[in-house]
């Protein structure tokens, strides 16, 4: 064989060996990762990190799949129809409970659920002064409120068992000692809870951003009953979980993708105007306006944390909780939920 043809041969069998690389790196990252989330701020870096074209840069196919609750992503996560989560934490303790690897490898917000009130509810509460209120001067309030209507305050809320149901029956109870009889909690889903507020149907809502904003723009006399630190200070919110993200299929992905969701944390936390029309389509389907969302945003910059070991103290209080509650049969190992050091990695 000649020097020629040997040369040839070697060539070609490097482009065939090249080629073979090139399709099973293809292979391994074609299939789309379906991401869950609900539609609130907290979920903004995933909204981000598609928004930007962070994803398709390192190789990632996000297919983003919406539900109105926590739960149904749950259920989701469970039959198998998602591969990661961008929503409440407290749910997946329950999952992994039955046996199913997922794991929280990022936060995405603290303390995002607030309070809101109106009517005889808000009477009298400081704009300027959110929340602040004693455990006498709220037992007073909802009694005032009882006497005066002739029936309970309505407080919506979301499903038993979702992040928002359990923070506000712990702050009620845990927190300020009050008699779970003494209000009426309606469980619907995120923007029904809205809905209802807008509509009077109920006199509070424990809601997140951007429905606080929407809502104060909407309705000046609301006023927050109880901030996020006054529900519980350091309150998980919403948190990217993975399943099995150390499983030859999904650690293909699941580090670039908490990279890049921790990338987007960071930059919402900083430059939230920069994130503003990403969460804008996301959130309101391109009607919602931007400057909307970029007050919410501005107004919520520093909930945006990434680190997940911050939430753990929260996460451990409220799954007490649920069990003296009888939504949780029985407590999980909290720290084996977390993956603490995936998060730290850089990004792609």
């Amino acid at each position: 064989m000649t020097f020629r043809n040997k040369f040839k041969k070697l060539v070609t069998g490097a482009i065939a060996v090249a080629g073979m690389t090139l399709a099973v790196a293809q292979a391994a990252t074609a299939a789309p990762v379906r991401v869950g989330y609900i539609p609130v701020l907290g979920s903004s870096a995933l909204f981000v990190v598609d928004g930007e074209g962070w994803a398709k840069a390192a190789g990632l196919d996000l297919e983003l799949v919406r539900f109105t609750s926590g739960p149904q992503a749950i259920q989701a996560l469970v039959a198998g129809r998602i591969d990661a989560y961008v929503a409440g934490v407290l749910p997946l303790l329950q999952v992994r409970s039955r046996g199913v690897d997922v794991k929280v490898v990022a936060s995405g917000a603290i303390e995002e659920l607030s309070v809101i009130s109106r009517g005889k509810l808000a009477e009298g509460l400081d704009a300027a002064k959110p929340g602040e209120l004693t455990k006498e001067q709220l037992t007073a309030r909802i009694g005032d409120f009882t006497k005066a209507a002739g029936r309970k305050p309505k407080i919506a809320a979301q499903p038993t068992g979702s992040v928002p149901d359990t923070v506000l029956r712990y702050w009620l109870k845990a927190q300020e000692g009050q008699d779970l009889s003494t209000v009426d909690i309606v469980g619907i889903d995120i923007d029904a809870a809205q809905q209802a507020f807008l509509a009077q149907a109920v006199d509070a809502a424990i809601l997140r951003e951007p429905a606080l904003t929407i809502i104060q723009a909407r309705v000046p006399e609301a006023r927050i009953l109880a901030t996020g630190h006054d529900l519980l200070p350091g309150q998980p919110g919403s948190v990217l979980a993975v399943v099995s993200p150390n499983s030859a299929e999904h650690a293909v992905w699941s580090g670039k993708l908490t990279s890049l969701f921790v990338k987007g944390t960071d930059l919402i936390a900083a430059h939230p105007e920069e994130a503003a029309p990403f969460v804008a389509k996301a959130l309101g389907g391109g009607l919602m306006k931007p400057a909307v969302i970029e007050q919410a945003l501005k107004n919520s910059a520093a909930q945006f944390v990434s680190d997940p070991e911050k939430i753990i103290p929260g996460v451990k209080a409220l799954q007490d909780f649920e069990v003296q509650q009888g939504v949780l049969r029985s407590a999980v190992p909290v720290e084996d939920l977390f993956d603490l050091k995936m998060w730290r990695q850089p990004a792609p």
